[in-house]
């Protein structure tokens, strides 16, 4: 298998959806030697703010000497983000032959009239393989949705089980109410493991709490308001909790202060199990931390961001952030939205705040909802939406409305999957146009 190969055959895999359920995913594990049952975890389950805390207490460990596993999805640049091991992606060669593996036991199973592993299924197999290849001390561990029947919850040795913020998401899997949410979320805590959460909803609280209980596991909240001294900025933040102080983060938005407090309170039960970090270790980790896509600066003059909020929260902070941080200022919009998401409620929380929206088709097809009803969504609540061809021609619109104004801002937000390219072409727009010149002159 060449790498081109890998690629169609992960593509040929979405064939089988998304299925709930442990089963098909502990049949592939047994049948590759159960990888995850040699490796230690951080698991961390939520709604929002996930990736930006695996990204700190990961880039804090790595600082701190330990070889650290990071398993994200979905990947915003390239395939190969989703396993990566002290911040490098697998190579393509690793990805080949262990993917070559994983596929030879999901075809076993098939032809043994077993169900074929899907798509997250045989990826999550090939992140256990590697990480346990190379030997990772720690595995910073990402849910792919829910908890108790996700994929990643075949793990056994969670050291601690995290909550970023909860919110209604994935409803017709998750439940009808926060409660049912936290509670399916909550399947990944394990027996007497530490649970770190975030401040959540008295509902979901309530829910964390009574399934730590039942799992004798010690519960800390990683409580935000505590956080003193919060100095926010567009290229870097600072802020105080308990004993730390004036700890520096680069990653932007107000809501970062909470994901960073989850990950230091995360760092200081790893202490407690084993797994020392100095103070000097934790302020160089937290400080170099990063995480695309998240309220995420890829140009300047104008200001362009991404952000990958897709969702109710994550849309009522990205609006908080942007009152926050750009008042007065002129905002253009880029948005691209798959069609099994609340789109209605991500234009309504946020469409006030902009001059224009422009809107995109994001490069999922059996998902995506395509720029033009997007943008008959949009109108719906504002006067000036155009729909774009594609993801370059709203970039060139972006900065065609923006004009000579240095202080008007794009904010390119939605779906993870288009943002990847979208930034692509922003940093490499000079190069792009000048080629798509030559062209023109040529004929």
């Amino acid at each position: 298998m060449n790498y081109r190969e890998a690629m169609e055959y992960v593509e040929e895999l979405r064939q089988y959806g998304t299925v709930m359920g442990l089963g098909t995913m502990r049949e592939l594990c047994a049948r590759l030697g159960d990888p995850q049952d040699d490796l230690k975890f951080v698991h961390i389950a939520g709604t929002n703010g996930k990736g930006s805390v695996l990204a700190y207490v990961s880039t804090v460990l790595q600082e701190a000497g330990y070889r650290v596993g990071r398993y994200i999805s979905p990947a915003v640049k390239d395939y190969r983000e989703r396993f990566q091991v002290d911040g490098r992606m697998i190579s393509q060669l690793a990805l080949c032959r262990i993917l070559e593996q994983v596929r030879e036991a999901a075809e076993a199973m098939a032809a043994e009239g077993l169900a074929h592993p899907t798509a997250f299924e045989v990826e999550t197999a090939v992140a256990f393989l590697l990480f346990r290849d190379k030997h990772c001390d720690i595995v910073v561990l990402e849910t792919g949705l829910g908890g108790a029947q996700d994929a990643t919850n075949v793990v056994k040795n969670t050291l601690v089980a995290a909550f970023t913020s909860i919110s209604r998401d994935h409803m017709d899997l998750l439940g009808d109410t926060l409660g049912e949410i936290a509670s399916v979320k909550a399947g990944i805590i394990k027996n007497k493991c530490y649970v770190i959460s975030a401040r959540q909803q008295p509902e979901a609280m309530k829910a964390l709490r009574q399934a730590a209980a039942a799992q004798r596991a010690k519960f800390f909240t990683a409580d935000a308001s505590r956080a003193r001294n919060v100095r926010y900025g567009t290229e870097k933040q600072r802020f105080s909790y308990d004993k730390y102080k004036d700890v520096e983060i680069a990653m932007l938005g107000q809501f970062q202060t909470e994901n960073a407090v989850v990950a230091l309170e995360i760092i200081g039960a790893l202490g407690r199990l084993g797994y020392p970090v100095t103070e000097e270790q934790l302020r160089r980790g937290m400080a170099q931390a990063r995480w695309p896509g998240r309220f995420d600066v890829i140009g300047k003059k104008p200001l362009f961001i991404a952000d990958g909020a897709h969702n109710e929260d994550a849309s009522l902070k990205l609006a908080q952030s942007i009152r926050f941080y750009f008042p007065d200022r002129r905002i253009i919009y880029i948005m691209g939205m798959l069609w099994d998401k609340e789109y209605d409620k991500v234009i309504r929380n946020t469409c006030d705040l902009a001059e224009h929206i422009i809107t995109v088709t994001p490069p999922v097809p059996e998902r995506a909802l395509h720029a033009y009803e997007l943008a008959q969504a949009a109108k719906q609540y504002h006067g000036s939406v155009t729909a774009a061809d594609s993801v370059q021609e709203a970039v060139e619109l972006a900065y065609l409305l923006a004009g000579q104004d240095r202080e008007c801002v794009i904010i390119a937000f939605g779906s993870l999957s288009y943002l990847g390219g979208l930034m692509y072409i922003v940093e490499h727009r000079d190069t792009i146009r000048r080629d798509l010149h030559g062209r023109s002159e040529e004929n």
